[in-house]
């Protein structure tokens, strides 16, 4: 029997000539499935441009302390394809094994039958096949691309659409303005259904958020700083909506954007008919959150024991400018806190604004080392990235490997240990992951 890796690979033999963003393919293949996707737990369906995982994160480590079971849906993957579907069960779901996930990918491909389609939609109607055959209590969603046309939105009545902060990424395909990009996201709102807009950076997607949502009838529109608000007093979590409000321990993911994603999650559990969760399982839910590759300590494993004694070592796959904005933020709160010689180690894709993301560092970065993305040819070579880093005004060098960027940190003499920050990449960080020996679970 093929694996799925060689399944996979079979996949993009199929891959249509030239990039159409439609529903047309998906809708065909569900239809010879005997549409999966009428036959699954509640839906909620997530989009955005920052935020998608950490919100689903906080939503499934809520549910699952309330001792519900929850289906998860996610991309891209860091280490492995099956971190993308997780089943659901009681007291905690699991990644996808090999066999059912190559099983799932060969009736897909029979049903396909050799017709043009993505990898992306293909897979993604593999997931929806699993998530009908298996029981849980809900499906945690998350949008690919976009949204409007993403292969995600095929689910007519989602019991809450949620959008996460937008922000500019994907350009080619979403267009080059918040308000474009906006208003393919809010593609996923559906006539009826709750949809929950998170609060905002930019108040143009507010605006086109709140005009789509109001267009298709989305009922309740439930928005972020108006209807449910959320803040940090006396280093707790104070969540506030129109019939309630939490004191809660602070998340266990670092940043203060998770405080934004933490009430999104609330207030789209609450929105979907999961109120009566309690404030238990929300306290154990924000204690015992795990997000992989966001703003993640590095405290053991191969990769940390090569830090220098006392320094930290941190990763995250942000790599568009408003990922850098914040990500920028959060380590500056963590020196205000815990004041350390911030390193960045850096790997960044071509199509990637390396600019926008770097700019953010300058004054808080003592150094940077860009490093190349193996196996990754939309990579930018690392010769590149330093150069932008300089012309924004990091003091920037070149190392040949994550491995080799370690070694020349421990070499520079910094007064106190550093705090180093392995940044620009997704794929960088599920690389780091596994050389590390600590791949998502």
């Amino acid at each position: 029997m093929d694996s799925s890796d060689a399944l996979l690979a079979r996949f993009l033999a199929l891959h249509p000539r030239t990039i159409d963003l439609s529903l047309g393919r998906i809708k065909r293949l569900l239809a010879r499935l005997n549409h999966p996707e009428r036959r699954l737990p509640p839906v909620i369906h997530v989009a955005g441009t920052n935020g998608k995982g950490s919100t689903i994160a906080f939503m499934r480590a809520i549910l699952e302390a309330g001792g519900l079971a929850a289906h998860v849906y996610t991309s891209p993957h860091l280490v492995r394809f099956h971190e993308r579907i997780r089943l659901g069960a009681i007291g905690g779901g699991r990644f996808v094994d090999e066999e059912t996930l190559a099983d799932a990918f060969r009736r897909c491909e029979a049903a396909n039958a050799g017709e043009p389609i993505t990898v992306f939609e293909i897979t993604t109607a593999a997931a929806l096949l699993l998530f009908s055959e298996y029981p849980a209590d809900v499906l945690l969603l998350e949008v690919g691309l976009g949204g409007r046309v993403d292969a995600t939105n095929v689910i007519d009545q989602p019991a809450c659409a949620v959008v996460t902060p937008i922000g500019r990424d994907h350009a080619e395909y979403l267009g080059d303005t918040v308000e474009s990009v906006a208003t393919e996201k809010a593609g996923i709102f559906k006539r009826g259904c709750p949809a929950v807009i998170a609060a905002q950076d930019y108040a143009e997607a507010d605006t086109v958020l709140c005009r789509q949502a109001e267009r298709v009838g989305a009922d309740p529109i439930i928005i972020g700083n108006q209807d449910f608000s959320v803040h940090e007093e006396r280093g707790r979590l104070v969540y506030q909506d129109e019939t309630d409000l939490f004191d809660l321990p602070k998340p266990r993911l670092a940043g203060r954007h998770q405080l934004v994603n933490a009430s999104t999650a609330i207030a789209a559990l609450r929105a979907a008919g999961f109120g009566d969760i309690g404030t238990a399982a929300l306290e154990r839910g924000l204690t015992g959150v795990e997000w992989p590759g966001r703003l993640q300590r590095l405290g053991k494993g191969r990769l940390a024991a090569l830090v220098a004694n006392g320094a930290e070592l941190w990763l995250d796959g942000g790599h568009n400018m408003d990922g850098g904005r914040i990500l920028a933020a959060a380590m500056g709160d963590l020196g205000e806190r815990s004041d350390a010689p911030l390193v960045l180690i850096v790997g960044l894709l071509g199509t990637k604004d390396a600019d926008g993301f770097l700019r953010h560092f300058v004054g808080l970065a003592r150094a940077l080392i860009a490093v190349p993305i193996s196996g990754q040819v939309a990579a930018r070579p690392p010769e590149e990235v330093a150069e932008i880093a300089e012309r924004a005004g990091l003091s920037a060098r070149v190392s040949p490997s994550v491995e080799a960027a370690l070694a020349a940190v421990a070499d520079i003499a910094f007064e106190r240990p550093p705090r180093v920050l392995i940044c620009g990449s997704l794929y960088l960080a599920g690389q780091v992951l596994a050389a590390n020996g600590t791949p998502p679970t």
